[in-house]
């Protein structure tokens, strides 16, 4: 993609721009440079996706890294979730991870083709959650919250989550979203690391938190919760 087209793109983007939405994400997303946001709801960036996947040379975009603004790299999140090819999203997943620098980029990818081989998926959950970059942990964890609850869970999930050890602000939020959504759907074989205090104070009152803050949680449950944290 030459920068003619490269420059398209970004103007696309501006567009669509939202001041009022640029000032309400910068805050947000306070640890990304504010003049990098465009300030375009993803709403919008999926709608042009989708648009811009139709063009032969699309994936010529996802070569371009790093993106400068904040839309480019959820644009480029989106364009892999899209993908049809699982050996290929998790090829580009292995380019685009390192560049990912914000929650909001992390989580907008969700390339539904995961679920055609969850065995295969899971060995490169196991790498990311590893390593030392915090959005290839996050994102790891955040790949178990979407794909791994359901049938495919076992107790050897929720160890994983529970071996990672990590200080950052966005892997505990994310690791306290992942056991939330674990005592949603599987109360049973999770209640006991609440029960058994086996993660730190922070993300313990966290998980309980969002628990109460889910309309799919009980009262008698949500009540159960509550008097389990950590004073």
């Amino acid at each position: 993609m030459n920068g003619e087209n490269m420059k398209k793109i970004v103007d696309k983007l501006f567009s669509y721009q939202d001041l009022k939405f640029k000032e309400f994400n910068s805050k947000i997303i306070p640890n990304i440079d504010k003049s990098t946001i465009i300030g375009v709801k993803i709403p919008k960036i999926r709608m042009f996706a989708k648009s811009l996947k139709k063009e032969k040379d699309y994936k010529i975009f996802l070569q371009e890294l790093p993106h400068k603004y904040l839309e480019e790299n959820i644009l480029h999140s989106i364009l892999i979730s899209l993908d049809n090819d699982l050996d290929n999203v998790l090829k580009e997943l292995d380019l685009f991870l390192p560049y990912v620098d914000n929650w909001e980029v992390c989580d907008v990818i969700k390339p539904n083709i995961f679920k055609k081989d969850l065995n295969k998926v899971y060995e490169y959950v196991k790498v990311w959650v590893k390593s030392n970059d915090i959005y290839k942990i996050r994102f790891g964890i955040v790949t178990l919250l979407n794909y791994y609850l359901d049938d495919y869970f076992n107790e050897d999930i929720n160890n994983l989550v529970l071996s990672i050890k990590n200080d950052d602000y966005y892997i505990k939020m994310a690791i306290s979203w992942y056991f939330s959504y674990a005592l949603i759907k599987q109360w049973d074989k999770t209640i006991n690391i609440i029960e058994e205090h086996k993660l730190d104070k922070f993300t313990h009152n966290k998980t309980i938190q969002k628990c109460i803050d889910s309309y799919r949680i009980s009262e008698d449950d949500k009540k159960y919760l509550k008097s389990l944290k950590i004073k």
